[in-house]
């Protein structure tokens, strides 16, 4: 019987579910799952999730009494929402959950340091290793040298919102266990800046990028681990078969299933080590020079950024509003 096209992506790559959406990981089974603001505030806002944001909310509002006023209590839930979610798919999954630290820290690197640490000692009061969680931080030269202190600390690390290969190299250069590269986000920006509707799958700047990424890894010996992310179609992910790890939407999940087809490797670490690449040193100042250089990446950074806090900005109101719905139910059934 013929594979699918997700069943031979697996045997060459570890296959990620991009998603808040418990039912789906249920569905797909894949080793791993990432998370952000935006899927988190997304999967918050589900019925069938209602119980998970409920529960956070009471724990919160035990956790500070009954005197604090409510926009403490929703902040509080707010901060342990990623981690009831990521407790809850790590029931299912065998390996590791990504949970990200406020977008609003993207440039504050002691306190990028702090979170990570909270975010850790969040899952260990529940009993998750931390060797079971991934702390997803920005890829902005402040971020990267936070994760560089927690790896150190034996916490590891996702570095998003990574779109140049300068941030590849800090990153590889600083010891971090895994990077995401965001294939479709760059795509998109490509399609803005040239005016083009689409690109061949093999010339997909997006693709392009993280295969030059992969590429400088394994030619020179790097650890840190490319997971792609950020996928707007099916080319993308089949033009990448052979990373390390890709993080994929449960629809795209849903059509590789589907589709039946030859799935040849295409990023493969023997051919990558005979590439002709020249090694780049990175300190801060030639990393600013080359952000200030791309301004893709510098464009896509920024704005990652900005949409992620305005996802958390969301997720705070709908957890304000959702406690004030349960508190006026308690007072009620006590009046």
């Amino acid at each position: 019987m013929a594979k699918n096209l997700l069943e031979q992506l697996r045997e060459v790559t570890v296959v990620v579910a991009d998603t808040g959406d418990i039912q789906a990981i249920e569905t797909f089974k894949p080793r791993d799952a990432t998370t952000n603001p935006s899927l988190i505030t997304a999967a918050a806002q589900m019925p069938q999730y209602q119980g998970i944001v409920d529960d956070t909310l009471k724990a919160a509002r035990n956790s500070l009494g009954r005197a604090a006023a409510p926009a403490l209590v929703a902040n509080l839930a707010f901060d342990r929402l990623a981690v009831s979610f990521g407790l809850k798919i790590l029931e299912i999954i065998p390996g590791r959950v990504s949970t990200e630290v406020d977008a609003r820290l993207s440039y504050d690197t002691e306190a990028t340091i702090a979170k990570g640490r909270e975010i850790i000692a969040q899952y260990e009061s529940h009993g998750i290793s931390k060797d079971r969680v991934l702390i997803k931080i920005a890829s902005t030269w402040e971020g990267i040298q936070a994760a560089a202190v927690l790896e150190k600390e034996g916490i590891h690390c996702n570095l998003t919102l990574l779109f140049g290969i300068h941030q590849a190299i800090a990153c590889a250069e600083n010891g971090i266990t895994l990077i995401s590269p965001f294939v479709g986000r760059i795509l998109d920006w490509f399609k803005k800046d040239t005016g083009r509707d689409s690109y061949a799958p093999a010339e997909d700047p997006g693709v392009v990028s993280v295969t030059s990424i992969y590429n400088y890894y394994k030619k020179f010996g790097y650890k840190t681990e490319v997971m792609g992310a950020s996928f707007r179609n099916v080319g993308e992910i089949t033009e990448l078969a052979g990373s390390d790890l890709l993080t994929i939407a449960p629809s795209l999940l849903a059509e590789l299933q589907s589709t039946e087809g030859d799935l040849p490797r295409k990023l493969d670490p023997v051919k990558a080590a005979s590439e002709s690449i020249e090694k780049i040193s990175m300190d801060r100042a030639t990393f600013d020079r080359m952000h200030e250089e791309n301004r893709m990446a510098k464009d896509k950074l920024a704005e990652g950024i900005d949409g992620f806090e305005k996802a958390l900005v969301a997720l705070e109101e709908v957890l304000a509003k959702r406690l004030a719905v349960l508190e006026n139910s308690m007072e009620t059934a006590e009046a």
